[in-house]
């Protein structure tokens, strides 16, 4: 029994030969166009040596730059500015902040004090030329005329003065009255003023004579000649 030719069989069997290898022709050349391409896109790919080169020496170049770039120059340090410390601010005190304290007077309580006596003038040691013609207590009372401000020449009256009053006794009284000493002083105890030795001492009561006659009749000479006209100085 023979079996049955289909249409497909027989339409391949129709085909020529020719057709086939025109086929096969062609694809051969689609398959060597097509590795040509890939050949030469991967050659393009492909750096050459001329790139290669060129590219380690960028890369170099590269780094030296980099190096030149990365490292920091030195730069000359500042000088440290002293920063006043804590303390030494607080221990200078700015002139707005100085503030002067302000004193108060202190009111003292003076208690007064009592009359100084006046200094008796004393005389002096060595005797003048202008009394050496005095002795006893005519001798110090010319020796103390200086002292109350009178000149020698007040010494004659002075004399004729106390002559009349006492005759230069130290101890002279006048009963009636009470005065006392070579000045009559009345009462005596005025004469307390140059001293305690009023009753005693000639050059206490001398002193206190001379300055009598200084402050009320301004000279020996004017107390003189206000007893001559009264009888009484």
């Amino acid at each position: 029994m023979s079996t049955p030719r289909t249409p497909f069989a027989r339409h391949r069997r129709s085909r020529p030969a020719g057709v086939h290898s025109r086929k096969i022709a062609i694809g051969v050349l689609c398959a060597a166009l097509l590795g040509f391409g890939g050949y030469r896109l991967a050659a393009a790919d492909e750096p050459t040596a001329v790139d290669l080169a060129s590219r380690d020496a960028s890369a170099q170049q590269y780094s030296r730059d980099f190096e030149r770039t990365a490292t920091p120059t030195p730069s000359a340090s500042p000088t440290p500015t002293a920063t006043p410390s804590p303390r030494t601010l607080q221990s200078t005190p700015s002139a707005a902040q100085t503030v002067k304290p302000k004193l108060t007077p202190t009111v003292r309580r003076t208690t007064p004090k009592p009359t100084a006596r006046p200094a008796s003038p004393k005389p002096t040691s060595a005797t003048p030329s202008s009394c050496k013609a005095y002795t006893g207590n005519q001798l110090t009372a010319c020796k103390l005329l200086p002292s109350f401000g009178f000149g020698y020449s007040q010494m004659s009256p002075l004399v004729k003065l106390w002559n009349h009053e006492s005759g230069w006794n130290a101890r002279a009284e006048n009963k009636g009255s009470g005065a006392y000493g070579i000045p009559q002083a009345l009462p005596g105890s005025k004469m307390a003023k140059f001293g305690d030795d009023w009753k005693t001492n000639p050059a206490t009561q001398i002193k206190w004579g001379l300055d009598y006659i200084k402050n009320r009749y301004s000279t020996p000479a004017g107390a003189w000649n206000h007893f001559q006209d009264n009888n009484w100085y």
